[in-house]
């Protein structure tokens, strides 16, 4: 036989050769379109088993609607733009920052960018392949293709048209080593715990004889940045709050802060004086670093260095004052925006000091390899000068690059942004018409994400990726193109290529004055090329615009849990603005895949098996089906396991094989649409069968991968541990009906279940459809099998479920006493009168071998053998030992003229052969048995010895 890996090969093959999933795309498709979006992923590494996750669900998912009479399309996409692809050329050309690029050449620099973009294509391609995924990726969209990037600037001329587009100037975070702003989404990608110093400063009060102190006075201010102390330009206090002036032991000088706090400073201290926060307003103190004392130049210098009132000054940590840098926080920016407050800018977007910073020029902010390195600098500057009150080391969480693991900063720049508080509401409501799995996800992580969403801050100041279409002027005239066509109308220039290099060439005239206008030097946000997919696999509006406009939204999406503020997010938002629907009605989340331990996989630590190793050994259905069958296809984390695929080899894979072997030799030429049978066994696994069918297809329309795979299990364990068991001497039966009906059974379930089976697993379902001579070229060409007439039997069910719980009962007795099976017994005497009522008598009799069922007060067996039983016992255990003789001899089902030879000194053994011999010989596919002497091994049955030989 076959491996499984040479039988899903073999296949593969197949299906290319008969071009079966073209021809499942040209099919009829009563049911109209059906469109499913496929988001792209980066080509820059192999794939992994979170890639598989989604790959898996991605196909299931079409794969069954195709059944239902759909037409779906399925278009791969490939990611190309952004950091991920300028990082590796990045360490390939040995750079160190931005400048090294600018230096290289952005246009070297761009093509070396656009070499690296497809480099594990051909990999990716073929572990898709082997897992059994259809999918189009001879005609894949690339985001940085020309109509692809020409869509992309559709629709942000779109938002720019509809007033959705604005130049602001915001504290955000930036990565030092990229040199660029990050989005909302992009910072909470990166968190990682690491260990920093908290610093308490000594600001000295000018003129601490207005509140009526004596001596000099320190007001103390916390921060957790140290770094950001050269940019201070206040002191915020809450004015509602008491604060006290303090003598504190062994500290020279008073100290103020709010009176709540004293407890966080740790030192024995007097309280001198108690008073209310607004009388700090407006008081000013000296700098710690006086580095713009002599500046003139500072817009609103009269406000440097003062004391001001802040509402966001709580007493949950710190002192109750808060050191004001608004070049460096949000909150500090817009209090400075209050309160015209200066604005120091000492740090370069690289996250180095301008050399304005005389004690430290170009010193890095929060060095990679040493976040605490420039903070310890600080901090003995201010121990030498005596402005130190205290540190403290402490552990938190803190933004990380998501790409290139740079520690961010907080930094006030000018960036483009999509207003999206103008459009939150709004989006909010669309999202109430979507679809998730699991639902949950839906007021949770990603409502919860929604509702706290800020305006996107969308523009990069990198160099491979999609750019901003704006051009502005010295004027401040500016125009926004919407298309190639009107880029080249109004610059005269033929254009072929869309990025950076190219684009930033071509001038415009101005309108206004006449100059020429050139483009603002940004890129956009990869996540815009993201969002705009499904307009721009399509070229929309430039191509396809009927069918676009006709199908839209997608029915389906799906991807891991991380894209909820990703992917899903920007699809929503760009839908939300430029169609007024959401651009998705349905989506299933996957979690994460872990290793065994529970850590994160690690190709450097090879701590897991590689993906194409376990299709190999186990096959490609049994990690589909291991896959779509755990929690990770519902939003939960998956513990790897190989020993979990190999489990689903064993109960699905190659127990249908089994099965199948086994009908082979008794197939009928045609299968029934359905059976005609009156036998309880045939129309209890027809009605579970259909059962099945209504319980994979509920799951299916909710998009419950979890709950449409795992009743398979139960099912084909019990088609083949109950009705098959149960059946097979019906296959030799000389009862032509009878035998008849169990095979026409037996085929039509494994052609329904084949076709149940096709999204999920396509090998084994293709393998079983062809084993049992499906009609069409492949199963999955078949329509779904599900119908609304199909037929449960309810009452048999019912009866069937009384009957293996006595069989279930009876057995657990047959266990306690250490009686086996092959010895009959007399009776069991069951207690539940319901069950005895409901169960099918002769099968109870059957399975545990008894002759009797009788109601009682208690569950038990007769244990008590008679001859007649022992003989019978001694039948059942022979012919046992026969067959498996028949096996040793590697005897098939077509020798049926064998002779047993026998010798043995039991009279019980000579009484139970010659009163059987009939049924032995029938049982075990003998011509003849007969008493001889002879060599050969002794075996022993129920205590009683015998030799026996088989003979041709």
């Amino acid at each position: 036989m076959a491996s499984i890996k040479e039988i899903e090969e073999n296949l593969i093959k197949y299906w290319e050769e008969k071009q079966i999933f073209e021809k499942t795309l040209q099919k009829d498709s009563p049911e109209g379109e059906y469109v499913f979006y496929d988001g792209p992923p980066f080509a820059t590494g192999t794939p992994h088993y979170g890639h598989l996750v989604a790959s898996t669900m991605k196909d299931a998912v079409p794969r069954y609607w195709t059944m239902r009479g759909y037409h779906v399309a399925r278009r791969w996409g490939w990611d190309c733009h952004g950091l991920p692809i300028e990082n590796i050329v990045e360490k390939e050309l040995g750079f160190k920052s931005k400048k090294d690029i600018e230096d290289f050449g952005i246009d070297k620099f761009n093509e070396n960018c656009r070499s690296k973009v497809l480099k594990y294509t051909e990999e990716w391609e073929r572990v898709i392949h082997r897992l059994g995924r259809w999918v189009d990726m001879e005609h894949s969209y690339k985001t940085m293709d020309l109509s692809y990037m020409e869509s992309v600037w559709w629709v942000f001329k779109s938002l720019w048209d509809k007033g959705l587009i604005y130049e602001g100037y915001k504290s955000m975070h930036i990565c030092p080593r990229c040199e660029t702003t990050l989005s909302q989404q992009e910072v909470s990608e990166g968190y990682q715990n690491i260990k920093d110093i908290s610093v308490t400063a000594k600001f000295e009060l000018k003129n601490p004889e207005k509140l009526g102190f004596e001596e000099k006075t320190y007001v103390l201010a916390w921060t957790t940045t140290p770094w950001t102390l050269p940019g201070n330009v206040a002191l915020a206090i809450n004015s509602r709050f008491d604060y006290i002036l303090i003598k504190a032991k062994g500290y020279q000088g008073d100290f103020v802060l709010a009176k709540d706090r004293l407890e966080f400073l740790g030192v024995e201290a007097e309280i001198i004086k108690e008073f209310k926060g607004s009388e700090l307003e407006g008081l000013k103190y000296e700098p710690l670093f006086p580095y713009y004392l002599e500046n003139n130049d500072i817009p609103h210098k009269e406000n440097l260095y003062s004391i001001v009132s802040a509402d966001f000054v709580s007493l949950e940590d710190g002192t109750g004052v808060v050191h004001i840098a608004p070049a460096y926080g949000e909150e500090d920016m817009l209090l400075g925006q209050e309160k015209n407050l200066p604005m120091i800018q000492n740090v370069t977007l690289g996250g180095k000091f301008e050399s304005e910073v005389k004690d430290f020029p170009g010193l890095s902010v929060k060095p990679i390899d040493d976040t605490k390195k420039t903070d310890r600098l600080i901090i003995e500057y201010l121990k030498n000068k005596d402005l130190l009150f205290k540190e403290q080391e402490f552990e938190h969480s803190y933004p990380h690059c998501w790409r290139c693991d740079t520690p961010l900063i907080n930094y006030a720049t000018s960036s483009w942004f999509v207003n999206v508080s103008k459009i939150k509401e709004k989006a909010i409501e669309l999202a109430k018409d979507i679809n998730w799995s699991p639902n949950h996800i839906k007021e949770g992580r990603f409502g919860k994400w929604l509702e706290g969403a800020r305006d996107w801050s969308i523009s990069r100041q990198r160099f491979w990726a999609s750019v901003i279409p704006i051009w502005k002027c010295e004027c401040d005239e500016e125009v926004v193109f919407g298309s190639i066509q009107e880029l080249e109308t109004a610059s005269g220039v033929k254009v072929v290529d869309l990025h950076k290099h190219f684009i930033d060439k071509i001038e415009v005239p101005c309108k206004k004055c006449g100059k020429m206008m050139k483009r603002v030097p940004d890129v956009l946000d990869t996540w815009f090329d993201s969002g705009s997919m499904p307009y721009a696999q399509e070229h929309y509006p430039f191509e396809n615009r009927e069918k676009f406009d006709k199908n839209f939204p997608a029915q389906f999406i799906a991807e891991g849990i991380d894209q909820t503020r990703a992917w899903f997010y920007y699809l929503h938002i760009i839908a939300t603005a430029i169609k007024e629907k959401p651009a998705f009605q349905n989506v299933i989340v996957n979690g994460i895949v872990l290793t065994e331990s529970g850590k994160k996989m690690s190709k450097h630590l090879n701590n897991y098996t590689d993906p194409t190793e376990i299709m190999n050994k186990y096959g490609s259905d049994a990690l589909r089906f291991y896959l779509l069958s755990s929690p990770v296809v519902a939003a939960e984390n998956l513990s790897f396991s190989d020993d979990g695929v190999k489990e689903m080899v064993q109960k699905i894979v190659m127990l249908l094989h089994n099965i199948l072997r086994f009908y082979q030799p008794y197939q009928l030429k045609d299968i029934p649409g359905k059976p005609i049978s009156d036998v309880p066994l045939d129309i209890w696994i027809v009605s579970r069968l259909h059962q099945l069918g209504e319980e994979v297809t509920r799951a299916m329309e909710k998009y419950d991968l979890p709950k449409a795979t795992r009743p398979f299990i139960q099912f084909i364990n019990e088609f083949s541990t109950w009705w098959l068991r149960l059946s097979r001497n019906r296959f030799k039966s000389e009862n032509v009906e009878d035998k008849n009906m169990a095979t026409a059974t037996f085929g039509y379930v494994l052609l329904f279940l084949s076709k149940l089976l096709a999204p999920f697993t396509p090998f084994v379902a293709e393998y079983i459809y062809q084993g049992i001579g499906g009609k069409k070229e492949s199963v999955h060409l078949e329509d779904w099998p599900f119908q609304d007439n199909l037929v449960v039997d309810y009452d048999v069910l019912k009866k069937m479920e009384a009957t293996q719980k006595a069989v279930e009962i009876g057995l657990a007795l047959r266990a306690t006493a250490n009686m086996k099976i092959r010895q009959p017994l007399n009776k069991i005497i069951l207690k539940d009168k319901e069950v005895v009522e409901l169960l099918y008598v002769d099968l109870v009799k059957q399975e545990l071998n008894i002759k009797n069922v009788e109601l009682g007060t208690e569950d038990v067996l007769d244990l008590v053998i008679s001859d007649e039983l022992k003989v019978e016992g001694l039948v059942r255990e022979l012919t046992r030992s026969i067959n498996q003789l028949r096996k040793d001899s590697e005897l098939t089902i077509s020798d049926t003229n064998v002779s047993l030879k026998y010798e043995t000194a039991s009279e019980l053994l000579k009484q139970a052969i010659d009163k059987n011999k009939e049924e032995i010989k029938k049982s075990c596919l003998c011509g003849d048995i007969v008493e001889g002497n002879f060599e050969a091994k002794e075996i022993i049955i129920n205590g009683e010895k015998i030799k026996m030989r088989l003979s041709k």
